[in-house]
């Protein structure tokens, strides 16, 4: 039976979640916005709290309803978008860990990426190129068995985290004639030689989540770096070379389990606009009444919160179904990103509309998350990529 009721440890950890976004994120989140930083005090607080933990995320996908994740994304982000991706992008080399490791890789590699309270740690997912963003066929990062070692060599863009987490998940080409079927997922700890940062990236929003490249310059690491195994990738390497039908790509796998968490961020942010609008309208008087009086503004307030409400049903759903039958069948994870991305553009800029001069200058919020929403529309696969990979499942 499907209930939309939170339950009372569902409500008690969101509420948990939104005090923490409002005493410590939102009054820091037009600093970090503007100097482009990572908020290492903030994810240290966070850390010392809990909610900053391999322990809490175990706690969160435990909810036997599947949501609790998308509750916890939704309230940081609402804080901040940047500083919630700061705190939670580790959670895709964790994904990556979780849906291809071993066992043994996911206790060690797992905590890993979140260190303890009082040393916090990141992780990154490396996967994106420059000729290898949506096409992850593409890709030219290439790993080379030598010497009972991996050996990696490749250049990754985009990167959150990147070069400045402690674990790097690498998805790199093994055997490049079998395109998305013939790579594998390495990990590679801070500190391995010919591991590089590079260029960090000056963006548009998000801007207190790093983003950068990670060069690969003959970085090798021991077998029991490949995710999954030798024995299991060998498998996988031989069904494809045979010509039998094989599972997702690892790095598509990682995001299809992810998109509906990052619909959470995305609705975060549409919600944080909607709010500080209707507010507005409420308080702002224009010709002896307030705005939200007027027809047109209010019938644009009436649209914000039909979508954001859409939006939720949609994310809420794809995790509910992701906990009781596994794979997405309809595309489920793709149409609950596709629609809170777009939706946290289009509530944002209303917002801005709502708000008038106010809503363009950096005095008011919106227009912050007016630039932090677009990043929903392009990152784990585009909007294009989205309907791509919705409307193949309707053919399918």
């Amino acid at each position: 039976m499907v209930s939309f009721e939170l339950t009372d440890d569902q409500r008690e950890i969101r509420d948990w979640v939104h005090d923490f976004a409002e005493r410590e994120v939102r009054p820091v989140a037009a600093h970090y916005d503007e100097v482009e930083e990572f908020p290492w005090p903030v994810l240290k607080k966070a850390a010392e709290i809990g909610l900053y933990s391999h322990e809490f995320l175990g706690q969160t996908f435990a909810d036997s309803t599947g949501i609790m994740p998308a509750l916890v994304a939704e309230e940081l982000s609402w804080g901040c978008a940047g500083i919630a991706l700061a705190i939670q992008g580790s959670g895709l080399p964790v994904a990556a860990i979780f849906n291809q490791g071993t066992p043994d890789q996911v206790a060690t590699w797992v905590p890993a990426c979140y260190g303890t309270a009082r040393e916090p740690a990141v992780g990154a997912f490396c996967v994106t190129e420059a000729d290898a963003g949506s096409d992850v066929s593409s890709m030219k990062t290439r790993a080379v068995k030598q010497n009972g070692d991996w050996v990696i060599n490749g250049r990754k863009i985009f990167i959150t985290n990147g070069g400045i987490a402690d674990v790097h998940v690498v998805v790199a080409a093994v055997d490049p004639s079998l395109g998305t079927r013939g790579q594998g997922s390495f990990v590679v700890p801070k500190g391995t030689p010919g591991l590089k940062a590079g260029k960090k990236e000056k963006k548009m929003g998000v801007r207190a989540s790093h983003t950068a490249e990670v060069i690969l310059e003959d970085v090798r690491v021991p077998p029991d770096c490949l995710l999954g195994g030798e024995e299991k990738l060998e498998a996988k390497l031989a069904r494809a070379r045979a010509g039998q039908s094989t599972r997702s790509s690892v790095a598509l796998k990682t995001f299809e389990a992810t998109r509906p968490i990052v619909g959470a961020q995305a609705l975060g942010i549409a919600r944080a606009a909607f709010e500080f609008a209707l507010e507005y309208a409420k308080e702002r008087r224009q010709f002896g009444h307030p705005i939200i009086e007027n027809q047109a503004i209010a019938f644009k307030l009436a649209d914000m919160a039909m979508e954001i409400e859409a939006a939720r049903g949609l994310i809420w759903r794809a995790l509910w179904e992701s906990r009781h039958g596994g794979e997405f069948k309809k595309a489920e994870g793709s149409m609950a990103k596709l629609k809170a991305g777009e939706v946290a553009v289009k509530v944002t800029e209303e917002a801005i509309q709502i708000c008038g001069g106010y809503g363009y200058i950096r005095d008011f919020p919106v227009e912050k998350w007016h630039r932090d929403a677009k990043i929903y529309t392009l990152f784990e696969g585009t909007s294009e990529i989205q309907r791509l990979v919705i409307s193949r499942a309707l053919m399918a």
